[in-house]
């Protein structure tokens, strides 16, 4: 009897109070578990604490079917109440080895993934709201997983949504017979149009949750931070957000969607080769393949989940949209980690025999460039060099590039290193490895619950302190666009002498982050680009010579 009695003064509640006040202001009134009104319906969440909690909300129809390899669509609407209190699948995506470093199966994956989760203050108006995109080289990884659960960010003050998007083959593949049967003739980035589309519902429908339409920023790490670089340079995500925090990016070359490029075949063709290895001789035989079986086959055909320029979605090369000034002219908050090669061993070739081979490797590469390699990355210690000049090609360049050309555009961008180091990292030589921030991002140092199962578990007095004062600056640069800890250093913009902070023990306030660095790289790519050459992972003793004549370059 006592169970029905609080059901039913619940319900009584509930009732009268959405009788009066928008089911928004219900959720917030304490009266029950909270149910939102939005466009596609009403949704029951949870109450955690001071929280709201909504999960596997939809925010596009179940790619599935004929519309496999389509833009989302709507999501459909629904009578009653949707219940919102457990997360939904994760997008299909191939299976890792159980020894590697990022191993952390969905409990369920699915082609009907498209959903995002909120947390939210129950008390919240107008709070300042925070997208994450997950990362996982765009192939694997969801919104699910428990070190993303946004509790400890929405204490703080912010409404967190974490979104879900189509990953591998079925998420980035490009076909000439997609591109013939779109209306706009482009096929591929259907990844990058599930985030558009999940910033547009949050644009819709954020405020039902206490968030401010007009205070949105973008957050992620690895290849999320790669899909916030991908939106700024997107002018159909123009207008969806305010601010950008990326952690982790890169700005290599991405194929084209007809044309090769850069020492790459087409998009379009890369994809034909993929349809090949399936069995699948056109696109409505390759429709009809198991979802699982086509990400499967195209991972072991070396399938690269990447964007396509398509002069839609990514009108032209990353890098070419911040030297012609075409990225969304927002703050950015953006950074890279230390020790990020750590976890990318396998991609170094052998060290060299000797410091004479190692200098010689690199004189053959870098030609009139060999000296200033050579201070940035010396042959005293050649495997930290390598493991540097890999860390800087792929992400320690990009940062500090895309840093600079907002700074020169005219707003405020703030760079930072991530350099902390804890015991169980340093026993198994993964100091600051890629990806190790985000415990102390999203507030879950030790909880070993949330940490993937390979990892080195951060835990300790320094490294909660360090994590607080990560979480303050994250959540004051999405309120406001300065980065601010009340412990912490202050966090100088890059146009003051190239500031940023240093994550090491404590917050340090620093200035010229890798002297010489990034105006060696810079150099180093700008020969490429003119030579028509990707400049990605051929450098240190992998780089083919430099030429400045296209003609006489070694393809």
């Amino acid at each position: 009897m006592l169970d029905m009695k609080v059901t039913t003064d619940v319900l009584r509640i509930m009732l009268a109070c959405a009788a009066f006040l928008p089911f928004s202001a219900c959720a917030r009134s304490g009266a029950g578990e909270p149910i939102i009104q939005i466009e596609q319906g009403r949704i029951q969440g949870e109450r955690e604490g001071a929280l709201n909690v909504f999960k596997n909300i939809p925010f596009a129809a179940p790619p599935v079917g004929d519309l496999r390899w389509q833009a989302p669509q709507p999501a459909a609407v629904w009578e009653g109440i949707r219940d919102a209190s457990s997360f939904g699948p994760s997008c299909v995506q191939p299976a890792l080895p159980a020894t590697s470093l990022y191993y952390d199966p969905p409990i369920e994956a699915s082609e009907d993934c498209l959903s995002l989760n909120i947390w939210a203050p129950a008390d919240a108006k107008n709070a300042p709201v925070i997208v994450w995109i997950h990362g996982g080289s765009l192939r694997i990884g969801g919104a699910a997983e428990p070190l993303y659960d946004g509790s400890e960010l929405a204490r703080r003050g912010v409404v967190l949504v974490s979104v879900n998007y189509r990953l591998g083959p079925l998420g980035w593949l490009a076909h000439p017979e997609l591109s013939a049967e779109s209306p706009n003739g482009v096929s591929g980035n259907y990844g990058l149009l599930d985030q558009i589309a999940a910033l547009e519902w949050v644009r819709d429908n954020i405020a039902e949750f206490g968030g401010d339409t007009e205070n949105v920023t973008i957050m992620g790490e690895s290849a999320g931070a790669l899909s916030t670089t991908y939106l700024m340079t997107s002018p159909l995500a123009e207008g969806l957000f305010h601010k950008v925090i990326a952690q982790s990016t890169g700005i290599r070359a991405k194929p084209e969607l007809s044309q090769p490029a850069y020492g790459m075949p087409s998009a379009e063709t890369i994809g034909a080769m993929v349809a090949a290895a399936i069995g699948a001789e056109d696109l409505e035989a390759l429709r009809a393949v198991d979802a699982q079986k086509i990400t499967d086959v195209a991972t072991k055909a070396g399938f690269v989940s990447q964007g396509t320029i398509d002069g839609l979605a990514l009108p032209t090369q990353l890098i070419e949209a911040f030297d012609e000034g075409r990225q969304a002219k927002t703050p950015l908050l953006a950074g890279f980690n230390s020790g990020e090669a750590r976890a990318y061993r396998a991609l170094l070739p052998p060290v060299p025999e000797s410091a004479a081979a190692y200098e010689a490797a690199i004189r053959r590469g870098y030609g009139d460039l060999a000296d200033d390699f050579l201070k940035v990355y010396p042959s005293s210690d050649m495997e930290e060099s390598m493991l540097a000049t890999l860390r800087d090609a792929i992400f320690g360049w990009s940062v500090e590039r895309i840093v600079d050309k907002q700074t020169q555009s005219g707003q405020p961008a703030f760079m930072y290193i991530f350099d902390h180091c804890y015991p169980a990292a340093r026993e198994r030589d993964l100091c600051a490895f890629h990806a190790n921030e985000l415990p102390f991002v999203f507030g879950k140092v030790g909880d070993v619950s949330a940490i993937p199962p390979n990892w080195p578990v951060p835990k300790g007095d320094k490294e909660a302190a360090l994590s607080s004062a990560m979480m303050d600056y994250w959540v004051s640069f999405a309120a406001t666009g300065t980065p601010q800890s009340a412990g912490g250093a202050q966090w100088r913009p890059y146009s003051e002498d190239q500031s940023y902070i240093l994550f090491g023990e404590e917050p340090v306030a620093d200035h010229d982050p890798v002297p010489g660095m990034y105006e060696m790289h810079e150099e180093f790519v700008r020969r490429r680009r003119e030579a028509g050459q990707q400049w990605f992972i051929s450098v240190g003793i992998n780089a083919v010579p430099l030429c400045e004549d296209k003609a006489d370059c070694p393809d």
